[in-house]
């Protein structure tokens, strides 16, 4: 049993450093909501799904917690991930910002806040470092990820 927010939320940066999405999605209530410049809105399952997906496909990933805190209601943390993206393997780092809201020793809500157009300069090459602040390029990666995670779910259900 996890014993503070603070063990949770090693926990957690601990699994998503090794890739394992599915330790990650067990830090979660069933109910939890996550959000982030991707995936706007997921909750419950789909949260779990999201990290098993893309630590499953991730390209060389490190994580790097630089600042976490945490009580027994709510946590934060800021982290840096470097990974390569996509079949280019741009090479990816991304300093991040989370809140959580803990509930019963797991993680009830998240948010993750980062830099889009800098996400986008790194992982979409030339379209991303000219067109990566427009709605346009935030709305077409937003569309492409929750295809990816839909056929992902649709895949596991199979």
């Amino acid at each position: 049993m996890i014993s503070s927010g603070r063990e949770l939320l090693e926990r957690f940066y601990e699994a998503f450093g090794r890739g394992d999405g599915a330790a990650m999605a067990a830090c979660y209530t069933p109910d939890a909501r996550f959000s982030d410049p991707v995936y706007p809105e997921l909750s419950g399952a789909e949260i779990g799904a999201m990290w098993r997906m893309l630590t499953g496909r991730a390209q060389d990933l490190r994580i790097e917690v630089r600042d976490l805190n945490a009580d027994n209601s709510k946590g934060q943390a800021t982290w840096m991930a470097r990974y390569l993206f996509g079949a280019e393997r741009r090479p990816v780092v991304n300093l991040v910002r989370s809140s959580f809201q803990l509930s019963d020793g797991l993680i009830a809500a998240q948010r993750d806040s980062f830099e889009f157009h800098a996400w986008a300069a790194q992982a979409l090459g030339v379209k991303g470092r000219l067109l990566g602040w427009t709605p346009m390029v935030r709305n077409a990666v937003r569309a492409d990820a929750a295809q990816r995670l839909q056929r992902y779910l649709t895949a596991q259900t199979s």
